[in-house]
Order: structure tokens, then sequence, then C-alpha cells
């Protein structure tokens, strides 16, 4: 066959094994070995070929077709790449698992941990920094995130500049002091622990033991202190701990890694292999466990004459029976999944039943204990590993190995230890005498948080008062912190811990500060009562208004008539002795552009006139009480005349307008629009024609003679005002 036809059924298996047609796959590259002889490309086509056979599900002969490729050269890690991913994917379809519903499951799992968890390291929150996107993390943990920090909890990608910026939380800081002070004790014991690791493992040790102790449920440290125990050495403490961490936290890879390495340690490599594939179904990047996966998977099915003695007929074995490798490897790595998420829920009901006995309560008062393995040890807290597992899968071991102890008793005695320790130390519940609606109370209004953000030096606010404040000064009101960049980004979302604190732990309180949020809010939403005015310049109905905010007390004014939902707001002129003149137009917001700084361009148009009946202010700006104005309609011969005025005026304005220059007219159309058409029916609308009003706004006349006219109710005067008014204008040119 030449070289060419070779290549093309090549290229053609590959498609195969790319479209899921494993077994014509198979069956080509089994055909192609016939025309080999270079023993390196025999080596590849018999993996592919192995590779295509464990798709297919036929592991029997697919290990038997990787044991062939063995014997030519040792398997190199990219040859078993397929193979682990074949495996690691079977977990996943026989439970069901993926990444996503990983973490979702696993954060069902914090029963213990609760809202207190970082979503990080499933740790208690400790030193807890709020992100912009409202979620919060132990600062540890961010610190050794790398130039973006993708929230666990939304993946919300946010940019950090200098990780440093953000700083803890002082209010969730502060909370979890004063309610979980012996967790915060095995925090500080477990980082004195980290501490003491590279020079003095055994006091490190030491370190851990207590924190276990107060802290029975923390999965983190039974796995640091497996890595210790590896480290001294105790191996097989070393595996009981990491065990321990996998039945707290079934889906936490670390877990299953450290108890791999333990395994490794122990000479238990086939039993490791499974805890690696568990470890890549759960996290397919993990790096290290492909690689450590690959490394025993090659010394498994490497030539029997590299095994010792004592392995050589299970390695054959294993190699020959299809229903012993996935009974044992699939079969029971899954079982390790599902049966641990029975074992941990029946663990947290049964731990909410069962009561010490007196026995159990008197005993071991001197804080010493003896492990699963039969040891005793000061100081450190019993460990029960559950035996979730059928230990015969990948080679026979011998009965003396695996039945050294009867660990039972034990791990029962261990059972009812952490249940009496969790009484006093879980991380769910906070004891009702240390509920203080004053530690979540805002600094600038005093009364309870609603709405809660955090700026990132660590302060935490209503979202209405930080507004407001960085309305004037953009800083921090408590620390003076420049808040220019956090201003500019406008992410002004909720800190999620501490309104869901205050929904859990105060509800009444809670609806009470509801209740007036909401009463403010249907006064603020009134255009009858308390109507926002801004003092300025002259409005006129149908006619564009934009305008450049940059006062403080005008940015809060617009933000809360975008927020209200009524984009409304009042114009009149300044009046020196009022404060503000008896007549304006009400605006309707179109558009609001912002900026770094806080200023923004609002983009408005004139609705309706009002007359102002009382004047008041709030929050620094002006508001009244107003009745709007309309146009009394006339009947009969007056409507006749009406209707003539207005078509004359109309005629007289059009003259005018097209007598101005092209320089102007480009201005004025620019700024005010087009002049609108004749009206057919001048009084259809309440306020007239728009055309009056667009071109009073023209007119080059000042706010105080423009003022009459938005005050007049009725149509004729102000046509007859308007017709005085372009005479003039006329007479005034023709002079010149």
């Amino acid at each position: 066959m030449g070289t060419d036809s070779t290549d093309c059924m090549l290229i053609l298996a590959v498609e195969a094994f790319k479209s899921k047609n494993f077994g014509l796959a198979a069956d080509i590259y089994e055909c192609q070995m016939l025309h080999l002889r270079d023993p390196g490309k025999q080596q590849d086509l018999l993996v592919k070929r192995a590779d295509a056979l464990a798709f297919a599900g036929k592991l029997n002969e697919a290990f038997e077709i990787y044991r062939k490729a063995a014997e030519i050269g040792r398997l190199r890690p990219v040859h078993l790449e397929n193979l682990i991913k074949y495996l690691s994917n079977s977990i996943k379809r026989n439970d069901g698992t993926d990444s996503q519903s990983n973490r979702q499951e696993t954060n069902s799992y914090c029963v213990g941990y609760d809202a207190f968890t970082c979503r990080i390291c499933y740790r208690f929150l400790y030193e807890p920094v709020t992100l912009p996107c409202g979620h919060c993390f132990c600062k540890k943990c961010l610190d050794r995130e790398k130039m973006h920090v993708c929230c666990k909890e939304c993946n919300d990608m946010t940019k950090f500049n200098d990780v440093d910026n953000y700083r803890v939380n002082v209010v969730l800081s502060n909370l979890l002091s004063k309610w979980f002070p012996v967790q915060l004790l095995a925090v500080h014991l477990r980082r004195e622990g980290n501490g003491l690791y590279s020079e003095k493992m055994d006091s490190a040790l030491e370190k851990y033991n207590e924190a276990i102790q107060i802290a029975p449920r923390d999965h983190v440290l039974y796995s640091n202190r497996s890595q210790i125990n590896s480290s001294l050495k105790n191996y097989q403490d070393a595996l009981h701990d990491a065990e321990m961490a996998c039945k707290l936290m079934p889906l936490w890879s670390m877990g299953h890694i450290r108890k791999a390495q333990a395994l490794v340690t122990l000479g238990k490599c086939e039993e490791a292999l499974r805890e690696y594939l568990v470890v890549i179904a759960l996290d397919p990047e993990s790096k290290l466990a492909k690689t450590e996966a690959q490394k025993i998977l090659s010394d498994l099915l490497a030539p029997v004459t590299d095994q010792v003695h004592n392995r050589i007929l299970d390695c054959t074995s294993l190699l020959s029976s299809r229903s012993r490798f996935k009974g044992g490897v699939l079969n029971t790595s899954s079982c390790i999944i599902t049966t641990s998420y029975k074992e941990y829920k029946n663990i947290i009901a049964s731990d909410e039943k069962l009561t010490l006995s007196p026995t159990m309560s008197e005993s071991k008062t001197d804080g010493s204990f003896e492990t699963c393995s039969g040891k005793k040890r000061e100081n450190q807290v019993n460990v029960c590993h559950p035996s979730v597992t059928n230990r015969s899968v990948f080679l026979k071991r011998s009965s003396s190995e695996d039945s050294q102890v009867d660990s039972s008793d034990i791990c029962k005695r261990s059972r009812y230890e952490v249940t009496q320790n969790e009484q006093a130390t879980s991380w769910s519940t906070v004891l009702a005498g240390l509920i203080d609606p004053t530690d979540l109370e805002c600094s600038l209004c005093m009364r309870l948080f609603y709405e809660p953000v955090t700026t990132p030096c660590g302060h935490t606010f209503c979202l209405k008062c930080l507004e407001r404040c960085l309305d004037y000064n953009p800083k921090c009101p408590l620390c003076k912190m420049d808040l220019k960049e956090y201003l500019s980004e406008s992410k002004y979302n909720k800190t999620v811990l501490v309104e869901n604190l205050i929904c859990k732990y105060l509800p009444s309180e809670l609806m009470d500060r509801q209740k007036v949020n909401t009463e403010e809010i249907a006064d603020l939403s009134n255009l009858n009562k308390n109507v926002p005015i801004f003092v300025c310049t002259m409005a006129f109905p149908t006619v564009p208004c934009p305008l450049h905010v940059f006062e403080p007390c005008y940015r809060l004014m617009i933000r809360r008539c975008m927020e209200m939902g009524t984009k409304q707001f009042g114009m009149c002129l300044d009046d020196n002795l009022k404060g503000f003149a008896d007549y304006g137009c009400l605006l309707e917001i179109r558009n609001v552009e912002f900026f770094a700084d806080g200023r923004s361009i609002v983009d408005t148009i004139g609705k309706r006139r009002f007359k102002v009946i009382e004047q008041h202010q709030r929050d620094g700006y002006n508001t009244a009480d107003i009745e709007y104005l309309e146009d009394i309609k006339v009947e009969g011969v007056t409507e006749k005349e009406l209707q003539s005025l207005h078509d004359a005026v109309y005629d007289q304005a059009l003259i005018w307008v097209n007598s101005l220059k092209a320089e102007q007219m480009e201005r004025i159309v620019g700024h005010f629009g087009p002049m609108p058409e004749k009206n057919s029916e001048p009084q259809a609308s309440p306020n007239g024609p728009s055309w009056c009003w667009w071109l009073l706004a023209v007119l080059p006349l000042q706010g105080r003679a423009q003022l009459p006219f938005l005050a007049m109710t009725s149509l004729k005067d102000r046509l007859s005002g308007i017709r005085r008014v372009l005479l003039f204008m006329t007479r005034n040119r023709s002079s010149r």
C-alpha cells in the first residue's frame, strides 16, 4: 500500500474517531498495523487503536492493546491522554457531574458554613473583601489571583490594577469577629501552623491539632494536616485526614488530591489512580491530577517484568478482565462521589438527632484520642475515615493489610465527638443574643442598611446615602479615600452577604426600613406636591432643553427622577426675592449621559406649564407644590377670529425666521430643532400650538419678558403678544 493511501486511511480514522465512529477507527488502525515495521509508529497506532476501543466501551480489548504498546516501549503521558479522558468522562456520565454542577453541589454541602463561606477556598470567610459585583471572598484568596479576578458566584470579570486597593469589609469583619470568635481562633491557629510548616513541622502539627479540636467541620484543616503528616512520614494519619476532608466536602478536588498523594506513599497506586480520576472529573483543568494519573497508568501498563513479584498475577488479571476494571475503577470511583453525597447528608441528619451518652461525655477529658489506626496522639481530634470504596480494585491485597484494625467503634466515637463540638462551633448558627441591629446601621443616615454597597476601601453604606455623598465629594465619607475610579465605573452593586444577613437575622427591622423607603419613593414620585425644581432658565412645552448638570444638589435630583421612573422635574427662572419664579415648565428627561467625574448632559423636552403654589426644599434642591395650566378654549365667532389671528401670526413669524442669517438659523436648528408646522387646529393641545413656544424660545427676549407668555391661559393673548414682538423686531431691523 502506498504512502498516500496510508495517509488517507489514517486521516479517515481520525475523522471517524472525531465523529464517534470508534469501531471504524479501531478497524482502520488495525489494518494499517499490518504495513508498519517501525516500532515507534507501531506503538502510536496501537495506542490509537486502544483509544478507539476504550471509547467504544471495549475496555478488555483496549487494555490488551495498551499492554502490547507498552511492550514496545514505556507509554508516555501523551499516549494516555485519551484513556484518562475516557475514564474521567465515565465518572461524569455515571454521576451526572460537570464543573458547574459540581460547584453548585459543593455549595449545597456547605451546610456547616452557610453564608459565611468563601466560595473560592470553601473555608470560613476570613478578612472578607467585597468585589465590585457585590460578592465577598477571603482577601488571601483574592491575593492569589493574577491580572483578572473572576467572581466564583456570578463570573463577573474584574480587573485589579492593585488588589491591595480593595480592603477588608469593615462591617462584615466586625460582625464575623463578634459572631464567630471560635472560628476566627481556628483561622489564626491555621495561619500559625502554616508559618511553622517550613521549619518546625511538629509545632505546625500541634497548631493544626488545636484548630481541628475547635473547628472539626473545617475540611481544609484536615487537608492541610494531611500534608503535614505526609511530610512527617505519618502516612496512615495523612490518609485518614484526607479521607475526612473528602467526607466533609465530597466534591472538593483538593481533598481527593491529598487522598491520592497519601495512597501513593502507602503504595496503594491503584486506589490513588481512582482518586486522581475523581479529581479530573471534578476539575478537568487539573494538570497535577492528569500528570499523576498518567504516571500511575504508565506504571500499571508497563510490561510484567517491570512489576514487583507479588503483583504480576493481579496486573495480568486486570488487563484481561473488562468487568473487573469497569467494576473497580469506574463504578467504584463513581461510588466515591455518590456514596459521599448520601453519607454526608446522613451524617448531617443524624448529627441533629444524636445525643451524647454519659460515658462518652465523661471520657477523654485529657484531650487525647486514638486514631483510626490505633495510635494515640495528644491534643488531636478523632478522625473517622468512611469505608465507602471497594479496596480490591486493581490489585489483590493480603487480608492482613486491609484488616489491621476494626475501626467501627472508633468511628462511632468520633461521630459523637464531632457532633458535640459542632453544637458550639456551627458556622451557620448565630446566637440570638449577639444579633444587634446597630451593627448593621449605615454611618450616614444612622438607619438599617438599605441596598448596602461597599466601597473599595471596605466601608459599607446605603446605596442612596453613598451616591449623595459622592455628588459633593468623590471620596469615602469615612476614610476620605479617593473614589474617582469607583465613581467613574458606576458599579454600585449591592453587597450580597450584608443584605442576606439583614434578611435572615433582622426581618422585622427590614420591614420597617422598607416601609420608610416606600413612603419616601411615593413622596418623590408625586408630580403635584414636592415636585423637584431646577432653577436655571426658561423652558417651554414641546421645546428641547439640553442641560449640563454639575452641581451636587442637581445631580442628586436628576438621579432621583431617573430612579423613581417619573423622569420629570420643573424648570423655573431665578427670582432674587422669592427664590424662583411663580411659573415654570415641567421637563421630561429623554436621555442622560454621565461623565466620570459625576457631571452629566441631560437631554430634556418641555411637557406642561405650571403655577407654583408653595415652595419647599429637599436635600439641598428646591421643590414646590404646583398646579398645571391649560389654555381656555373658545367657540363660535371667537374661535373663527382666533383661527384667523393664528394663521396671520404664523405667516408673520415665518417671514421673520426666513430673514435670519444662515449661521444663526443653523445654530437655532441645532439647539431647538426646526420650526414646527402650522396647526390646523390651534386649540387641539392644552398648551396651544407648538410653533408658538418654539418661536418664543428663539426670539431674542430676556427670560423676564418670556415668563408672562408662559403664565397666559388665553391663546389669543399669547398670539397677540407674539405679533407685537415680531412687529417690534421688524421695525427695529428696518431702522438699522
